[in-house]
C-alpha cells in the first residue's frame, strides 16, 4: 500500500494544485466563482486552461474531454488531445480557455424525450468549476452540464445544480429569521454501494447476466443467506485484493471511499464513502461504478450493479444519505443536546417532514425502473410505500409539541453487556429501522429506495427541490411577523399535526403497515407504470417551473424518457428469455426427456421394473416442456406488442400487466425443470455456481 496522504487526490486538479500553479488573483477570481457562483471571465479560463493542460501532461494525460451525465445515468465523454500542428511539420501541446469552458458532441443520439429531433444534432457541454478535474486513463476529465441548441438541460447535472441553488436560497431566509451566520447552505450526501462480484468465465456463460445484468432463469440453491454467515463476514483473498485496489484507485481521484464490508447475500458486498456535497458525491458516484467495472475485469470478476440480479436474495441498492450544512460548520438536521427545545431544528425538521408527506410521489418517481420494482419490499429494501423513520425520542417530541404537553426528554443510559472487563458506552435515544425508506438517523435522513445502478442526481434533484419549496413556504409565512416566536411554535405545531400520517416507527414489510398505510391515505405504487403518471401532474409541473429547476418541457422530456427506458428495458429482458428458452433451456430439456425416455425402453426391453422416480421424472419435465412451450408463444406475442407501441402510457401498462407476469410463468416451469434435469444437461451454470465461485 502507497502512503495514502500522498495518493490521495493526486490525479485531481484540486484547490491545492490550483493554489501553487495559478497567480494569485486567478486562484482568488475561480475560488470566487467556486464559492458564490460568480461569472468566470475568459482571460481567467486562459490561464486556468493552461495550468489545467500543464498539470494533466506531467500527470500524463495526452487529451481532454468535456465529462458530462446524459440521461441515460451513465457519463459519456468525447475525447480529443492536446496537440497541435505549429506550423513547421511538428506539433505543441495547447488547451484554451474556450476549449475549456465549452464543448460541442453530437446531441441527436443521447435520450432527449422529444427535446431533440434526429436531424437536430448540435448540443453544448459547458465545464462546471464547482466540481474538480481530474485524469483518468490519459484525459484530463472536465465536469461539465450538457445542454441542447435551445437552452434545453438534457443531462442530470444541470437540474442539480439548480435544485442546489434554489434549496441555498430559501435555506438561508430562514436562517436569517433565527439570526444564524450563514453566506451558504448546501445538501451533503453519501452515497452507500452496494453490489455484487461473479466469476467473469462464469458470467460470460450467462446471456442473461450479459445482456440484461440480471438471472432471468435460475432454480433456488440449497443455500442462499439463511445462515446470515455473510453480512460483516471475514473478507476472502481475491475480493480483499480487488477491494484494495478499489480504494486506491478511488483515492487517488479523491473519492473519499471510506467504509468496505460484505453484505448479506452471497457475494454481495459494500462501499460507502465520507459525506461531500451533494454535486461532488454524485460525481464521485458516477467514478466509483465506473472503476468498480475495471478494477475488477482485472481480478477476473464482473460488478453487477443491478437492483435484483439475484431471486431470493438481497437486491442492491443505494443508501442516499442527505444532510444540510452552512458554510460555518454548521449541520442543520443535528438535534443538538436539547431537541426540544432547538426551534431552528424542529423548523427544519417539519420542512422535511412536509416536503416527504406533500410530494411522496416525487420520491417514489426519482427511483423507478424495471430493476428496481424487483427489489423494493424484499430483503431489506424498503416498500414502494413512502414513510418516514424517526426514532422513539423525535417522535415522542413532535408528539408532545402536537398536543401541546411538556417533553421531559429520553434519558441517556450507559449500555451494560454484564462483561466487566468491557467498557460502558452511551446507548442511543433511539433504534434504527431497515424497512423505512426515509430515516432520520442522528443528523441526517437516508433515502433507502434508490437502486444500485442508477444516478443518484434524480433522487437528489427531488429531495432538494421539495424541501426547499417547503422552507419557502415557511419563510413567507414567518417574515415580517410582529410575534416571530408564537407565529414560529404555531407554524411547527400545525406542520407536525397535519403531516403525521407519514412518520412511521413499525415494520414496513408487514401487510397491516400496508393496510395502515391506505388508511393514512398514503400512496402505494408498486411499479414504475403506476408511478410515472404522476410526475406530469399539475402540481408537479407547478412545484418545478416555480423554483426554475425544470421547465415544463424538460420535466415531460423525462416522464418520456423514464417510460421508454421502463419499456425498453421489459422488452430487452422479455426477448432474452424467448431466446434462452428456446435455443437453450426447452432443447436440453427434451434432451434430457430423451435420454430418460431411452432408459425407460432399456429397462422394459431387459425386462426390468421402471423406477418411480424416472418415470415421474420424466411425465412432469414433458408436462413443463409444453408449460414452457405455451408461455413462450404468449411471450413472444406480447412483446411484439409492447414494441410497437414503445414509449407510451399504453406500453407500459402492458409491460407490467401482460409480460411481466408471463416472464414470471416461464420462469417457475423453467426454474422446476432445471431442479429436474441432469446438472450435465443444463445449459447454464446453476445459482451455485454464480453464488459460491470462491
Amino acid at each position: 500500500m502507497k502512503n495514502i496522504p500522498e495518493i490521495f487526490g493526486s490525479l485531481v486538479f484540486n484547490r491545492e494544485v490550483m493554489k501553487k500553479r495559478l497567480p494569485e488573483d486567478v486562484y482568488k477570481s475561480i475560488k470566487h466563482t467556486i464559492q458564490r457562483g460568480d461569472d468566470l471571465d475568459i482571460t481567467v479560463a486562459n490561464v486556468v486552461a493552461e495550468a489545467m493542460k500543464d498539470w494533466a501532461i506531467e500527470n500524463g494525460a495526452t487529451h481532454y474531454t468535456h465529462w458530462f451525465q446524459p440521461m441515460t445515468g451513465i457519463t459519456a465523454e468525447k475525447h480529443d488531445s492536446f496537440v497541435t500542428p505549429d506550423n513547421k511539420g511538428g506539433v505543441i501541446m495547447e488547451f484554451s480557455g474556450k476549449e475549456l469552458i465549452k464543448g460541442e458532441p453530437d446531441a441527436s443520439s443521447f435520450p432527449s424525450g422529444g427535446l431533440r429531433a434526429t436531424f437536430e444534432a448540435r448540443g453544448y457541454t459547458a465545464w462546471d468549476p464547482t466540481s474538480y478535474a481530474f485524469i483518468k486513463d490519459g484525459s484530463l476529465c472536465i465536469p461539465s452540464v450538457f445542454c441542447s441548441y435551445g437552452g434545453e438541460a438534457l443531462d442530470k447535472k444541470t437540474p442539480l445544480l439548480r435544485s442546489m441553488e434554489t434549496l441555498n436560497e430559501q435555506a438561508l431566509r430562514i436562517l436569517k429569521l433565527f439570526g444564524t451566520d450563514a453566506n451558504h447552505v448546501e445538501p451533503n450526501v453519501g452515497p452507500e454501494q452496494e453490489y455484487f462480484l461473479v466469476d467473469k468465465e462464469i458470467f460470460n456463460q450467462r446471456e442473461d447476466l450479459v445482456v440484461c445484468g440480471r438471472t432471468l432463469f435460475g432454480a433456488k440453491p440449497p443455500k442462499g443467506q439463511e445462515m446470515e454467515d455473510h453480512y460483516f463476514g471475514a473478507i476472502k483473498p481475491r475480493i480483499s485484493a480487488f477491494m484494495k485496489e478499489l480504494d486506491e484507485e478511488l483515492w487517488k481521484l479523491g473519492v473519499l471511499s471510506k467504509t468496505k464490508h460484505n453484505e448479506a447475500a452471497p457475494c454481495q458486498h459494500e462501499l460507502a464513502p465520507v459525506y461531500s456535497s451533494a454535486n461532488i458525491a454524485i460525481d464521485h458516484n458516477q467514478l466509483t461504478m465506473e472503476t468498480m467495472k475495471k478494477v475488477a475485469e482485472r481480478h477476473g470478476l464482473v460488478c453487477i450493479l443491478q437492483e435484483k440480479p439475484f431471486e431470493g436474495v438481497n437486491g442492491s441498492g443505494k443508501h442516499n444519505n442527505w444532510s444540510l450544512s452552512t458554510d460555518k460548520g454548521m449541520n442543520l438536521l443535528a438535534p443538538g443536546k436539547n431537541p426540544y427545545e432547538n426551534a431552528q431544528f424542529l423548523l427544519f425538521l417539519c420542512a422535511v417532514i412536509k416536503a416527504v408527506d406533500d410530494h411522496q410521489d416525487l420520491l417514489r418517481i426519482s427511483v423507478a425502473t424495471a430493476g428496481n420494482d424487483h427489489r423494493l419490499g424484499a430483503n431489506e429494501a424498503p416498500p414502494a410505500i413512502v414513510s418516514m423513520f424517526l426514532g422513539d425520542e423525535l417522535t415522542a417530541i413532535l408528539n408532545a409539541i402536537d398536543e401541546d404537553v411538556p417533553y421531559y426528554g429520553a434519558e441517556k443510559t450507559q449500555m451494560e453487556i454484564g462483561v466487566h472487563v468491557l467498557p460502558t458506552f452511551p446507548k442511543d435515544t433511539t433504534d434504527r429501522n431497515r424497512t423505512s425508506p426515509f430515516a432520520f438517523t442522528g443528523n441526517k435522513f437516508e433515502f433507502r429506495m434508490p437502486g444500485s445502478a442508477m444516478s443518484v442526481a434524480e433522487p437528489n434533484v427531488i429531495i432538494n427541490t421539495i424541501v426547499a419549496d417547503c422552507l419557502m413556504q415557511f419563510a413567507d409565512e414567518l417574515e415580517n411577523q410582529e410575534d416571530f416566536r408564537s407565529a414560529l411554535s404555531a407554524l411547527i405545531r400545525r406542520t407536525i399535526k397535519e403531516h403525521k400520517r407519514i412518520i412511521f416507527n413499525g415494520d414496513g414489510y408487514s401487510n397491516d403497515w400496508k393496510l395502515e398505510a391506505k388508511h393514512r391515505g398514503l400512496l402505494n405504487l408498486p411499479t414504475t407504470a403506476d408511478a410515472l403518471p404522476y410526475l406530469t401532474s399539475d402540481k408537479n409541473i407547478a412545484l418545478f417551473t416555480k423554483h426554475k429547476v425544470y421547465t415544463e418541457k424538460e420535466l415531460r422530456s423525462r416522464h418520456d424518457i423514464l417510460l421508454e427506458s421502463y419499456c425498453k428495458i421489459i422488452s430487452i429482458e422479455a426477448a432474452t428469455m424467448c431466446d434462452m428458452t428456446s435455443r437453450d433451456i426447452l432443447p436440453a430439456v427434451s434432451a434430457y426427456i430423451k435420454h430418460l425416455a431411452e432408459t425407460v425402453c432399456s429397462l422394459k426391453t431387459a425386462g426390468m421394473p421402471v423406477p418411480h422416480h424416472i418415470s415421474e421424472t420424466l411425465k412432469r419435465l414433458i408436462e413443463l416442456s409444453d408449460e414452457m412451450s405455451a408461455s413462450l408463444k404468449l411471450l413472444r406475442a406480447n412483446a411484439e406488442y409492447a414494441q410497437r407501441n414503445l414509449g407510451s402510457e399504453k406500453c407500459g401498462v402492458h409491460c407490467r400487466d401482460a409480460v411481466i407476469p408471463v416472464m414470471a410463468e416461464l420462469r417457475r416451469s423453467a426454474d422446476e425443470a432445471e431442479m429436474l434435469t441432469e446438472r450435465s444437461f443444463w445449459p447454464f451454470p446453476s445459482y451455485g455456481d454464480l453464488l459460491y465461485y470462491n
